[in-house]
């Protein structure tokens, strides 16, 4: 199984995120996306009462896709989600073919040296980088070749659109449709989320 891994908070998940997936599922010909939302980031404030939410959310976005799937292990225990120890145990479970793909956004991988053990993380998984920038140089990750990060960059056109900025159009009474999946627009409408309270 060639699979590749998309861990991330989807604090909501929306439509670029599912946009990145299908592209890299069917550029570098992946059996499997393997969503992984992260139940406590140690990188984010996240209110802990989203976590069930989130998840919820995710697993309504990919319905219906078979190659779209998502897993609960950051779930399992009530610990800091680090991927390095996520990463470790799916090996043990998916026995893949060759290393285990990880997507990233450039952001996120800009600062992926200061992640808790970010040294062994990086001699496990093999790094797709999609831009989360308009105009990003590649030049300037130049520092992650020297210390030996196995990664590529994603041909992919950037789009214009983060959790924070829908969360911000969620509170203030915006419209969200086309930007997010509409059972997922429906489950944050039902539930309440992100509302002004």
């Amino acid at each position: 199984m060639k699979l590749c891994i998309y861990p991330g908070t989807f604090n909501p998940i929306h439509n670029v995120h599912l946009t990145v997936a299908d592209f890299a599922l069917k550029y570098y010909n992946f059996d499997t996306i393997l969503f992984i939302p992260a139940y406590k980031p140690p990188h984010k404030e996240i209110d802990d009462e989203l976590a069930n939410h989130r998840y919820n959310m995710v697993k309504l976005a990919i319905e219906g896709n078979t190659q779209f799937q998502i897993s609960n292990i950051e779930y399992q225990n009530e610990r800091f989600s680090y991927t390095y120890f996520t990463v470790l145990e799916l090996y043990k479970r998916y026995k893949p073919e060759g290393k285990i793909n990880l997507l990233i956004g450039t952001d996120a991988f800009r600062e992926i040296d200061s992640w808790k053990f970010a040294d062994d993380l990086k001699k496990q998984v093999h790094f797709i980088v999609y831009p989360r920038t308009k105009n990003f140089h590649e030049k300037n990750f130049q520092r992650f070749t020297e210390w030996r990060y196995d990664y590529e960059f994603a041909p992919m056109e950037f789009i214009d659109l983060s959790s924070t900025v829908l969360r911000s159009r969620i509170y203030k009474g915006k419209p969200c449709s086309g930007l997010v999946p509409d059972k997922v627009l429906g489950y944050i409408k039902e539930n309440g989320l992100y509302q002004l309270q």
